[in-house]
């Protein structure tokens, strides 16, 4: 019996896959526990077009990401800091400082934890903090670290 998985199914498919198992595991196992559906022409039909929407939802948030990549790096951040004997900072500067900094100047959030920055910023000067985005998409943002 041809089946279409509705959840992955472990050594046997991903979420949306056809595929072909004995009628008993069908019957038993995979429809009463709505793991899969029968495939006939309706759920074929249904599974084109939610493959379908997946494609275009996918589209729109890499077009949103890069949209926003735009955004992120024409503005550059700037974050003031306490400083000591030749510009040391005391502390350091973290991405929740930096995220907040963005907010209060350019009124839209970033998430601090897409910021991929290895260690905190212990220096004044300027630094490019790279901000995943998507999967496929990140953006530069340009941090300068001033006395304050």
């Amino acid at each position: 019996m041809e089946v279409i998985l509705l959840e992955d199914v472990k050594a046997l498919g991903k979420k949306g896959d056809k595929v072909k198992v004995s009628d008993g595991y069908a019957r038993n196992a995979l429809l009463p526990k709505k793991l899969a559906v029968e495939v006939n022409s309706k759920t074929l039909n249904d599974l084109k077009a939610q493959k379908l929407h997946e494609e275009k939802e996918a589209r729109e948030r890499l077009e949103a990401a890069q949209e926003l990549k735009t955004r992120i790096e024409a503005k550059p951040v700037t974050v003031s800091v306490k400083t000591g004997e030749g510009g040391r900072v005391f502390g350091s500067v973290s991405t929740k400082e930096i995220a907040t900094s963005f907010k209060a100047q350019f009124g839209f959030d970033i998430d601090k934890k897409k910021m991929q920055l290895d260690e905190p910023i212990r220096s004044v000067g300027t630094t490019i903090v790279p901000v995943k985005l998507h999967k496929d998409v990140t953006a530069q943002l340009t941090v300068k670290v001033l006395e304050g």
